[in-house]
């Protein structure tokens, strides 16, 4: 009588459970497949160009919007070739722009090393009221024209927007629009320059500097002292400091009558913001930042400060707080000075 060896009903099973396992790893794998296949990409085609005069448009300017400065746009027309050529261009600000606002009466192409090559199609644009406009004079049927909008003091606090549009030799017109745009309520001048012993009283509400003589003339206006020094026990170099500070720093000064503010002073290092350094950090101040800043720990002097660097400033009434950036700083035997630039927001 022959018996069954539980060794083989165990080969048996297992050779079964493997061949169960492999017949679903291969159905999930084809399925894997067949799915893959299935999600694959219709091959790409070109769209067909719309028979029409189009347009579209970028703002290109970033940071806050500042009086004085520009916010730039890019406008670009085009249409087919066989359908005539475009005929003029305009923005329409729902602010007037300052003096130097103006629409690019050239194109421009990259060439092979990067430069932007420009090319004349219009004459220069004119510019009445809020509306600035060019007519073309040269044929064509494609144009990116740039648009500068120099912010005027009357769109401080408020929002501006802007309407471009364009007009082909057929009559056709297409029109897009940019904005609103917030305007900010910070000041700023750029590049004043102080000097050790000669233009060192700094005006924040003025945002100005003055010498010894223009300070006793107006010592209410005086927030901070800009002076250098070379002490053996301390580096103190360049330095802003309150007039009310300890007279440990302002060694040597003697202050013009009346220059009494005790200005809160906080020093900063690394803060580079690109409107005022005007180099390509893509750091802004902004009216938030001013709202914002702790002045509840701060000092009312800031030694050895650096170029590139600055000091966050309140003044002695809290109706003004600002940022002086330093932009250069010189050394020399005959020249202890600075270039520092300013941005201000008007508290209440």
């Amino acid at each position: 009588m022959s018996s069954i060896s539980p060794f083989k009903n165990h080969n048996f099973l297992i050779r079964t459970s493997m061949k169960l396992k492999y017949s679903y790893y291969t159905m999930v794998l084809l399925s894997f497949i067949l799915v893959m296949t299935a999600c694959k990409d219709d091959e790409y085609a070109v769209p067909t160009a719309k028979r029409e005069l189009q347009n579209d448009c970028i703002k290109r300017s970033l940071g806050p919007n500042v009086v004085g400065l520009p916010i730039e746009f890019a406008y670009a027309m085009a249409l087919p070739q066989d359908l005539g050529s475009i005929a003029s261009a305009q923005v329409e600000a729902s602010i007037p722009g300052a003096s130097g606002t103006y629409l690019e009466n050239r194109s421009y192409y990259t060439n092979g090393s990067g430069t932007d090559i420009p090319v004349q199609v219009a004459d220069p644009s004119i510019t009445e009221g809020n509306l600035t406009s060019v007519t073309l004079t040269r044929d064509t049927f494609a144009i990116t024209l740039r648009y500068f909008y120099i912010i005027p003091p009357e769109a401080r606090g408020q929002s501006v927007k802007f309407t471009f549009s364009a007009q082909d030799t057929n009559g056709k017109t297409v029109s897009y629009t940019m904005g609103p745009y917030k305007i900010s309520n910070v000041d700023m001048v750029l590049d004043k320059v102080v000097k050790d012993n000669t233009d060192m009283y700094i005006s924040i509400a003025d945002m100005a500097v003055y010498t010894a003589a223009q300070a006793a003339a107006n010592p209410e206006k005086i927030d901070l002292v800009y002076l250098y020094r070379a002490l053996p026990t301390v580096t103190f170099n360049h330095a802003l400091v309150a007039p009310t500070a300890d007279a440990q720093y302002l060694p040597g000064v003697t202050l013009p009558a009346g220059v009494t503010k005790n200005t809160k002073i906080i020093k900063s290092l690394n803060l580079r913001d690109q409107q005022l350094a005007r180099l390509q950090y893509g750091v802004f101040i902004d009216d938030v930042d001013f709202q914002k800043l702790d002045v509840s720990t701060a000092a009312n002097f800031a030694i050895n400060v650096k170029n590139e660097g600055g000091v966050w400033v309140e003044t002695e009434d809290g109706q003004y707080r600002a940022f002086v950036y330093i932009n250069s700083i010189f050394n020399t035997a005959t020249n202890k000075s600075m270039v520092v630039s300013i941005k201000r927001l008007q508290m209440f």
